[in-house]
């Protein structure tokens, strides 16, 4: 009969990052296994908790039995099974052997290609559940999200933390299996201090209502999160949370029972700037700092206990007591930082290597100013402030404060450069210059911002990739894809009218000679350029219309997206698809035609009035045609040119290409040449006719 099975693996507290994934893969694990052997149907529903000292899956409608089944294995080919001589094959053999039968058992049959094969069936008595959960069980574990396990005790089980009990239930029978030193039953403990003695199950569906009501434990991942979400909300009181949205998650980890508490801190540590404070809370405490309505941090803070109690004063003022310690430090940090400009930490930054084959962080300092003042004059800009900029804008990595906070270099650069008295833009630059640190990231703001960003960015581009250290598969040690990510959006969301190649060969011309390899700037060129083809496909344009742009190796940027606009409309015109066709029957006859003997047209070697159609209509369209790509319009040039559907089809229509004559086919050829220079000048349209 059909029950709900229920496995619990209770353990220590889990690796709260890690808890959702590891939640997700033991239920789903544990329910494609039971479906795929047969035990339930494929519809069947499933729920799965994830606990701070539990992982546990609910699967309804499991049956005690696996149905019995037939198994086919597939062999060779007959026509691959005897030799010339009639012997089986060592294949035909082998296979006959592993099925455990004689070659004449064996039958055949047509495979889906239409060739007869070998074949073997065999009839399989099902397994009881106890007998395929006990498999499954182990293959979910030994597939879980883990990367490092722990041994315990005096055994030799290994887990992410040490097991303590297990519970597999098929509705109210015990299933008789272990797992990681513990046979299976129908009794789990609760929360720690909230709940005593062992908890039974005396049915599977039981499980989360009696775990809530007697161990005060809420075994769903999810509903703990919207419990903590809403005691958030309601103890904050009209005031805005301020915490990072993972926050939330990593805490929703670590308590079994969350009750949310509110705590104040002494308002004289907001003159420390709110990053630091709303780090410090978050990272070391996790406690959700608080704001007003325009976001300014307040001096109170919310937190989410494990403890319910009716008399929190105690929990509240023992959680301040230790923020006051973590904020006095945040303090003096900030003051002593301040002891020192960020101009006079840049001989520190000489002892610190940036990499052992591209030298220390202010040798590549160096390199940010040169290529700043590179990026700004190219942009028709004031260097100076970018040349500041990009002077200052890693001297914060020696402070007291970003040592203890990493995350927050830049930002404290920012703090330290208003502190010395340096220009606003040069401060804001110095923090922006990181922009955008991941996708949907803002990007820096001003042209002083911009430049530095770019000039750090197209650094570590250069030199990581200059000394082989390319991304390969999932690994990409230094970010360089993000790199080349934030390179690609500045020039194109900014705007920013610079030639990127040129830009490569002078950055890698910042390097000293022999560290870098020689083809660096154009290979560099070749990764941004995957990286651009990945973005624009991710704002939905289709892989023909970006491919049809990016095929000609641009060197602009800034064009690149109103080009692909103007081919979207182009699609939607009827002379589109003709163009395109023709576009694609020009470039065939050119490449099997290189190299062209001649590029010049002349028109005292036409014989066919179509000849003189299509080459009067170039001369008329290409000025046109320029005037309108002078401006940018990218849209109004590929619309003129659709006029040239009708001179274009009567060409081909009535004239040879390859003809006899030798000057005439050179002739036809030349004027062909230049319709494709005309036609492809926003992009190359012969990549829209699939």
């Amino acid at each position: 009969m059909a029950e709900t099975l229920l496995l619990e693996l209770r353990t220590e507290e889990l690796p709260p990052l890690l808890l959702p994934k590891l939640g997700q893969a033991f239920s789903e694990g544990i329910t494609l296994g039971l479906k795929a052997r047969g035990y339930c149907p494929q519809h069947a529903p499933y729920e799965g908790y994830a606990a701070p000292r539990r992982l546990a899956v609910r699967v309804t409608g499991v049956e005690p039995f696996q149905p019995d089944r037939i198994i086919e294995r597939k062999g060779p080919a007959k026509a691959a099974g005897h030799d010339a001589q009639g012997n089986p094959t060592p294949a035909l053999a082998g296979f006959a052997r592993s099925c455990g039968v004689a070659i004449e058992e064996l039958k055949t049959s047509v495979d889906s290609k239409g060739i007869e094969i070998y074949l073997h069936r065999s009839s399989h008595t099902g397994s009881t559940l106890a007998a395929g959960l006990q498999e499954i069980l182990s293959e979910v574990l030994a597939k879980l999200p883990v990367q490092k396990v722990m041994r315990w005790g005096a055994g030799e089980e290994q887990f992410v933390r040490p097991v303590h009990g297990l519970v597999a239930l098929h509705g109210s029978t015990v299933i008789p299996i272990q797992a990681l030193g513990h046979q299976a039953s129908n009794a789990t403990l609760g929360h720690r201090f909230l709940s005593s003695g062992p908890i039974t199950f005396h049915r599977a569906e039981d499980y989360a209502s009696s775990l809530e009501r007697e161990g005060k434990v809420i075994a769903s991942f999810a509903q703990r999160r919207e419990k903590i979400k809403e005691g958030l909300e309601k103890a904050a009181k009209g005031a805005t949370l301020l915490s990072a949205p993972e926050l939330l998650d990593e805490v929703t980890a670590l308590v079994e029972w969350p009750c949310v508490y509110s705590g104040t801190f002494d308002a004289s540590f907001l003159e420390v700037p709110p990053e630091c404070l709303t780090l410090s809370m978050q990272q070391h405490q996790k406690y959700f700092p608080l704001g007003d309505s325009k976001g300014t941090l307040l001096n109170r803070f919310l937190l989410v206990s494990n403890i319910e109690t009716s008399a929190p004063d105690e929990i509240i003022h023992g959680n301040e007591r230790v923020l006051r310690a973590r904020l006095s430090d945040a303090r003096f940090f900030y003051e002593q930082d301040q002891k020192h400009t960020l101009e006079s930490r840049l001989t520190g930054l000489a002892n610190v290597v940036y990499h052992n084959k591209l030298g220390s962080v202010l040798t590549r300092i160096e390199r940010l100013e040169n290529l700043a003042k590179w990026i700004a004059v190219a942009l028709d800009s004031d260097p100076k402030p970018a040349v500041r900029a990009a002077r200052l804008c890693k001297a914060d990595l020696i402070t007291e404060m970003v040592g203890e906070f990493p995350e927050l270099q830049g930002v404290m650069g920012t703090y330290y450069a208003r502190h010395d008295g340096e220009q606003e833009a040069i401060a804001l630059a110095i923090g922006e210059h990181y922009r955008p640190r991941f996708a949907g990231d803002a990007l820096p703001n001003s042209l002083t911002a911009c430049t530095v960003a770019l000039a750090d960015k197209l650094e570590v581009l250069t030199g990581m990739y200059g000394i082989g250290q390319i991304p390969t598969g999932d690994k990409d040690p230094f970010g360089l894809r993000r790199q080349a990510l934030g390179v690609v959006r500045i020039l194109m969301e900014r705007s920013l009218p610079i030639e990127l190649p040129a830009l490569l060969q002078h950055s890698a011309s910042t390097f000293p000679n022999g560290v870098l390899a020689e083809d660096t700037a154009e290979k560099l060129y070749a990764f941004i350029l995957d990286r651009t083809r990945n973005l624009l496909r991710e704002k939905m344009f289709s892989s023909e219309e970006v491919e049809s742009v990016l095929c000609s190796s641009p060197s602009r940027f800034d064009h690149i997206t109103a080009r692909l606009e103007a081919v979207k409309q182009f699609r939607l015109l009827d002379e589109a698809p003709s163009l395109s066709a023709a576009n694609k029957r020009i470039r065939n006859i050119l490449r099997k035609s290189e190299p062209l003997p001649r590029l010049s047209v002349d028109s005292q070697f036409f014989s066919e009035h179509a000849e003189h159609q299509l080459y009067e209509e170039i001369l008329r369209l290409s000025p046109i045609v320029e005037a309108l790509l002078s401006e940018g319009d990218y849209v109004g040039a590929l619309k003129v040119l659709s006029s040239a559907r009708g001179p274009v089809d009567q060409f081909f229509d009535g004239v040879m290409v390859m003809a006899d004559d030798l000057l005439i086919r050179n002739n036809r050829l030349a004027l062909l040449a230049r319709l494709d220079v005309l036609m492809n000048r926003v992009a190359d349209i012969s990549k829209l006719s699939n």
